[in-house]
C-alpha cells in the first residue's frame, strides 16, 4: 500500500473515530509503527490532523470537546501514572470532588480500588465516575451527583450543577483540563464546563489538576483557573524542560510522574516554587 493510500485511510478513520492510535493503525494496515508515525507527521505538517502521544486526533478536536469515548483511548499510560499518583492525596473519610474527563475517571478507578477510599464522600459532575461508584455497590463510599446539562465529555454542567456545588464543601477537588496555557492557566472548550469547574474550586480547600504533558501543546477557549489559583499539578515527565521550568515558577507545587513498563510502579519528582 502506497503512502497516499495509507494517509487517506488514516484520515478516514479520524473522521469516524475522532482519534487514532499508532499501535492499532500499525496492525490494521499491516505496516510498522514507524511507517504510521511518518504518515501522521506528514499529515500534521499539512494541518490535516494533530499529533498526540501515541496517535493523532482530528483538527476539529482542538477547539471542540472530544467525546468521552474518544478521549479515553488516548494517552492511557500517561493518564494511568498520573491517576495512581493522585490517589496519594486522598485520606480515608475525606470529602472530595472529582471533575469530568478521562484522567479524572481513571483516578476514580484507582482511588476506589485503594484503601484511601475508606469512608470517603465523592461529589462529582462526571456521569462515568458516578456510574463507577454505583457499580461497585460499596456502602463505604457515598457519591453526590450535581445534576445539570450533559456535555460531549459526559459531564454535568450549567446553572443547576453550579447551584448544587455552591451549597457544599469539600477537602480537595481533582480536575482535568483540556489545555494548559502559559502564563494564562487552564482552559476548557465548553464555557459552561469551565464555570462548573470554577464553582468546584470555590468550595474546595485544595485544588489538584490532573493532566498529561500533551495539554501544554493544545488550545482551547474558556479559562477556568490561573496557575496561581491551584495548589498542585500532577503531570508526567514528558513535559519539555523549558515548560517544566516555566510552570514551576507559576504554580505552588508540580509533581511529575514517570511512565514505566506495565506492572512497574511510577516514580515521581516533586518541584516546589
Amino acid at each position: 500500500m502506497i503512502s497516499s493510500q495509507r494517509q487517506h485511510l488514516i484520515l478516514s478513520r479520524l473522521r469516524t473515530r475522532g482519534a487514532v492510535r499508532i499501535t492499532a493503525l500499525s496492525k490494521e494496515l499491516e505496516v510498522s509503527a514507524m511507517t504510521i508515525r511518518r504518515d501522521i507527521a506528514e499529515l500534521a505538517d499539512k494541518g490535516l490532523l494533530k499529533r498526540v502521544h501515541g496517535g493523532a486526533v482530528s483538527t476539529s478536536a482542538l477547539l471542540s470537546e472530544p467525546l468521552f469515548s474518544v478521549k479515553s483511548q488516548m494517552d492511557i499510560g500517561l493518564k494511568d501514572a498520573i491517576a495512581k499518583e493522585a490517589v496519594k492525596y486522598v485520606s480515608p473519610g475525606e470529602v472530595i470532588a472529582i471533575g469530568g474527563g478521562t484522567t479524572a475517571y481513571i483516578f476514580a478507578q484507582h482511588l476506589l480500588e485503594s484503601q484511601q477510599a475508606s469512608g470517603i464522600t465523592i461529589l462529582t459532575n462526571s456521569i462515568p465516575v458516578a456510574e463507577l461508584v454505583q457499580a461497585m455497590e460499596s456502602k463505604d463510599v457515598e457519591v453526590i451527583v450535581t445534576g445539570g446539562v450533559i456535555t460531549r465529555s459526559n459531564s454535568l454542567v450549567g446553572p443547576i450543577a453550579d447551584k448544587v456545588v455552591a451549597s457544599l464543601r469539600v477537602n480537595t477537588v481533582f480536575l482535568g483540563t483540556h489545555s494548559v496555557s502559559l502564563p494564562r492557566g487552564f482552559l476548557m472548550p465548553n464555557s459552561l464546563e469551565a464555570a462548573t469547574d470554577m464553582a468546584m474550586m470555590e468550595i474546595a480547600d485544595r485544588t489538584i489538576i490532573l493532566t498529561d504533558h500533551t495539554k501544554w501543546s493544545s488550545t482551547s477557549l474558556s479559562l477556568f483557573a490561573s496557575l496561581d489559583q491551584v495548589d498542585m499539578i500532577i503531570t508526567d515527565d514528558g513535559l519539555a524542560p523549558d515548560l517544566t521550568a516555566k510552570t514551576r515558577e507559576l504554580v505552588k507545587e508540580l509533581v511529575l510522574t514517570h511512565q514505566q513498563d506495565s506492572g512497574s510502579d511510577s516514580k515521581t519528582a516533586r518541584e516546589r516554587e
